[in-house]
């Protein structure tokens, strides 16, 4: 048997990583948003339908100029449920009706945490 030589090794474990790497890797969420007089609701999009349902949704009320989950204030959740071929998600009539807000689906086993845009009421 022939032996192979250091850089044949070397490029097959970096391929066999790649590979890995693009196993694992979660699938692109989406998030939208609608604050009809406060009532918070929306959908979960993914091209991959397991992403769209129990996914765990939050809305924030922006404080700031950009979306920042570590000092915005967090005023409802609801995890996503199956509604035709959508995860949609309602968190009812939060008492808010003024401000910045957008929804933020985290993360999950195969799939990336995702954030809706920015909704002005």
């Amino acid at each position: 048997m022939k032996k192979l030589s250091a850089g044949i090794v070397a490029a097959l474990m970096v391929g066999a990583l790649v590979m890995a790497g693009t196993a694992f890797a979660g699938a692109d969420t989406g998030v939208t948003i609608k604050g009809d007089n406060g009532d918070f609701h929306g959908k979960v999009l993914s091209e991959r339908s397991s992403c769209q349902v129990d996914r765990k949704v939050i809305v924030y009320k922006q404080k700031g100029k950009k979306q920042d989950p570590s000092v915005d204030k967090k005023i409802g959740s609801d995890i996503s449920e199956k509604q035709g071929n959508k995860g949609v998600w309602d968190i009812g009539n939060s008492g808010f009706k003024k401000g910045k807000f957008y929804a933020k689906a985290k993360r999950s086993t195969g799939c990336e945490s995702g954030f809706s845009e920015t909704i002005k009421l």
